[in-house]
């Protein structure tokens, strides 16, 4: 979208709001007119370029849910997908073809042959070129730059890998398994000179950039005292995401025999649909021939005493705490990313405010043995406000908690001061309420001193959350920042100056990672009920000292190429 194109879509006087001095009062009209989606408008709003020129040529390493959704999402003008990389064949089937497993999982997944309009994958493979191994990928020289979305335990081998190959890198949050390993990753960066840059969207989202401009310049709710974050999902055993079907599974084989059945007998609308979908389930099956030993994976013995061989270590990543994270890397980590870039907000001096310390407590108490990671944790973290130095009493405190078995409430953040309080939900829809408030209509108005201030009137007893903003009035979606993270990232390599980095560069990513993989130490420690004081030198990429303990060294033999 053009400049010209995107005036006509939101209008003069709105586009006017969004780009001009006053573009991130977005709270004060524009959100409500509409203009939430920010679909075309990153390189406007975040102030990057339109065009890189030449797209980037980048390789895609690991091609599972994640890789999958910044397939989908990112935009050829920035990027051309000239390879993808992942020992998996129905990873492979879904980069080209979409996940059409669902109407939703399709519209996250559409698979490079629609993002690109090729009719075929033989047509489609003529233009991107497919890597098993990794490391196959990184010896190619047609490839500029690589995004890794690999298991968690593989982000710092294989980043440190493509930079020391010459590429620059995009990684999947968390930045890495370890804070030595962050380090590392960071140090080789400044070493090589090639950009590295974390995926935490909301660094790109529009809605949380302008819940930033409401908290720190327009200062619409006051002095921040709380936030309070939640990620609920509804897994429960026999229906848990992170344990997906094994390719030798008796479900998946009758599934199979079923559709080839009510093929024999479709109506001829139904062959094409039905013919993707046992496309993709014998592409799923298919991964019981991967040898996951080759690829660095374990058996693995279970409380219970039971045996589960390499492939599921690869398949079911997110069980494990050698391959993953559990919820706070996966989950957690986002949202306690949007909670920092909160409470810096009322700091308003460009720099990420960092925890104070962190009391954590989990269990798991739903799911069987079977796994390593927990169901539920709790979090609760101190940060501290504007003026702590002098009084140590000025403090906002984050709640956090992610269960599973119950998705009430779904995810989001609702973010508290003395005047106000803002509520965001799920990414897409932001409301703001003035005080406690919720049976009264919000508008921005100005108070006597020309600065925007709260104003009520009665709702006539609605009873409704009256909002300042909605997100999607035009019915679509707001941009969850994947699209805008990618072309940003694309337009800094294209654009090579000290001023042109990413906003989620390694002092920004190794934050958030800090503070995930130290509330996974105090999970680790029910008895004690251990509340741990962050230490400045964990967050500060030339420390040796890590929380693990462990000293980074950028020489190990895993990161040699």
């Amino acid at each position: 979208m053009n400049l010209n194109e995107a005036q006509k879509k939101i209008g003069k006087e709105n586009f006017d709001d969004v780009v001009g001095l006053t573009r991130r009062d977005f709270l004060t009209g524009t959100l409500a007119a509409g203009l939430a989606t920010g679909a075309g408008l990153g390189s406007i709003y975040f102030g990057y370029g339109q065009s890189v020129g030449s797209p980037l040529r980048v390789g895609v390493i690991g091609t599972g849910d994640e890789g999958s959704v910044l397939l989908g999402a990112h935009s050829p003008d920035y990027l051309q997908v000239v390879a993808i990389a992942d020992v998996r064949p129905y990873n492979v089937f879904r980069a080209f073809h979409g996940d059409i497993s669902s109407p939703t999982a399709y519209a996250a997944r559409p698979g490079l042959m629609s993002k690109y309009k090729w009719s075929t994958e033989d047509a489609a493979r003529q233009q991107v070129k497919v890597y098993g191994p990794y490391e196959e990928l990184l010896a190619d020289d047609s490839v500029e730059a690589v995004i890794i979305a690999l298991p968690l335990h593989l982000h710092a081998e294989a980043a440190i890998k493509a930079m020391r190959a010459g590429k620059h890198v995009l990684t999947e949050k968390l930045m890495g398994h370890s804070i030595h390993e962050c380090k590392e990753m960071g140090r080789v960066s400044r070493e090589t000179g090639k950009i590295l840059a974390t995926g935490h969207q909301r660094h790109y989202s529009i809605l949380y950039d302008n819940a930033v401009h409401t908290i720190g310049k327009a200062k619409l709710l006051g002095d921040l005292h709380s936030i309070r974050a939640q990620w609920h999902r509804g897994n429960l055993p026999g229906n848990d995401s992170w344990k997906p079907a094994m390719p030798g599974d008796e479900s998946l084989l009758k599934r199979l025999a079923g559709w080839k059945k009510d093929l024999d007998n479709a109506k001829p609308g139904d062959v094409a649909g039905l013919q993707k979908k046992i496309a993709q389930l014998e592409a799923q099956i298919l991964d019981a021939d991967v040898d996951a030993a080759k690829f660095g994976y374990t058996s693995m013995t279970l409380p219970d005493g039971s045996t589960r061989p390499p492939l599921e270590e690869l398949i079911r990543w997110r069980l494990w705490n050698r391959t993953g994270g559990g919820l706070m890397a996966e989950l957690g980590s986002h949202q306690l990313d949007a909670s920092g870039i909160f409470v810096s907000a009322m700091f308003n001096d460009g720099r990420k405010v960092k925890p104070l310390t962190v009391t954590a407590v989990g269990n798991r108490s739903i799911f069987p043995a079977d796994r390593e990671v927990e169901d539920h944790v709790y979090c609760m973290y101190e940060y501290p406000a504007p003026g702590y130095e002098e009084d140590h009493n000025k403090k906002v405190v984050v709640t956090y908690s992610s269960i599973n078995g119950n998705g009430f409430g779904d995810y989001g953040e609702v973010v508290m001061g003395t005047k106000g309080t803002l509520v965001l939900e799920r990414e897409q829809d932001v409301m703001l309420y003035k005080g406690a408030a919720k049976d009264t209509r919000v508008t921005v108005a100005k108070a006597k001193d020309g600065t925007p201030t709260l104003d009520t009137t009665e709702s006539g007893g609605g009873g409704g959350a009256a909002a300042a903003g909605k997100s999607g009035g035009d019915g679509a979606p707001p941009s969850r920042g994947y699209t805008e993270e990618m072309e940003h990232w694309a337009w800094c390599i294209r654009n090579p100056a000290p001023e042109n980095q990413p906003r989620c560069k390694p002092e920004v990513a190794i934050a958030d990672a800090v503070i995930a993989l130290v509330s996974n130490i105090a999970l680790a420690n029910p008895d004690t009920q251990a509340r741990i004081t962050f230490k400045p030198e964990w967050f500060d990429i030339a420390s040796d000292e890590t929380p693990e303990g462990v000293k980074p060294d950028t020489t190990r033999e895993r990161y040699t190429i």
